[in-house]
């Protein structure tokens, strides 16, 4: 369903299940070879759908699974900071859960998303370790507050595609004269509940990423995009920013539905260019949010020069632009 391309939330759903639906595969494929050990024609033909299907679906995923062979990164570091991003649910009261896990984990950023009035006044808290901040407090699930031990540069918030859906973009130094670029997203879901097609997320992304194309520098996108990794339009946007997902070769790092275990998709998204590397990627315990937090430790390759603009076909340029056009119209 995913494959035909239609932004509909109905055909959008099919990518989120994958994992759900090879466990479910392989279940039925148990089955049916011992609950009939007469094997009709019926039968090996069933068998031979759902052997092609698990397959098909171990592809797309493999590559996030802990079992991908990956180059652990062992290299010299220029520099290093770290953040901790969590959707911590509007209407989540348990802040003192979530205070102590920024305690714990003690990172120079914190961004956290779906923050209202409620979440500021409580997160003051942490404002003597971080002084620094830029605040979008909305009551309507999408409302966004970022925290930092150090000066931010160069800092905006903007509405790039929903007009109360925020976008917060700045610059942080790791050492002088080098600055990281942040994007942090939270675009709203397909669903039936919010959006019923996935063009404005898809908008959102690709936006960003041509932004990013034009770029110069270290940079970092993070955030919960409601999407899973291997969709079309998140790969197509790590292809045309030429950035990495931390997750291949170490595991999905599920974030959503922190209640239900079976029913978790990896939703909470870091990608980062070449010239950075994520040395330590942390799941965060339950807060009573509906998402785990995630935290990255991120260094600055010495002497490693990168370009954000990665090489993408004519066809997928007019890809970029027609996703962009959808959204917007």
């Amino acid at each position: 369903m995913p494959a035909t391309g239609h932004p509909h939330w109905f055909f959008r759903t099919a990518d989120f299940v994958r994992l759900q639906s090879i466990a479910i595969e392989i279940i039925c494929c148990f089955l049916l070879l011992t609950l009939d050990t007469s094997l009709s024609s019926l039968h090996w033909i069933l068998l031979c759908g759902l052997f092609v299907a698990i397959v098909y679906q171990t592809l797309k995923v493999f590559r996030y699974s802990s079992l991908y062979p990956r180059k652990k990164p062992n290299f010299p570091s220029g520099g290093m900071f770290s953040i901790f991003a969590a959707n911590v649910l509007q209407t989540n009261s348990s802040y003192g859960k979530l205070i102590d896990i920024i305690n714990e984990f003690d990172p120079d950023i914190v961004l956290t998303m779906e923050a209202n009035k409620d979440w500021e006044t409580a997160l003051k808290e942490i404002e003597s370790t971080y002084p620094y901040s830029e605040k979008v407090p909305l009551e309507n699930f999408y409302g966004m507050l970022l925290y930092s031990k150090q000066k931010l540069h160069n800092v905006t918030s903007k509405f790039q595609i929903e007009d109360d859906v925020p976008s917060i973009f700045f610059e942080y130094e790791i050492e002088p004269n080098t600055n990281v670029f942040f994007a942090c997203l939270h675009p709203a879901p397909p669903s039936p509940t919010e959006n019923e097609t996935s063009k404005e997320r898809d908008a959102e992304l690709m936006l960003t990423g041509k932004m990013i194309r034009e770029l110069d520098m270290p940079t970092v996108v993070c955030g919960d995009m409601n999407d899973v990794v291997w969709s079309r339009t998140t790969r197509l946007f790590k292809k045309m920013t030429n950035m990495i997902d931390p997750r291949i070769g170490r595991g999905f790092f599920p974030t959503y539905h922190a209640g239900y275990r079976f029913m978790r998709f990896p939703l909470d998204h870091l990608f980062h260019t070449k010239d950075l590397y994520v040395k330590e990627m942390m799941r965060s315990r339950n807060f009573d949010s509906d998402h785990f937090g995630m935290y990255y430790e991120i260094h600055h390759r010495r002497n490693k020069s990168t370009t954000t603009s990665g090489s993408i076909t004519s066809e997928e340029k007019g890809d970029v632009d027609t996703l962009i056009k959808n959204g917007i119209s």
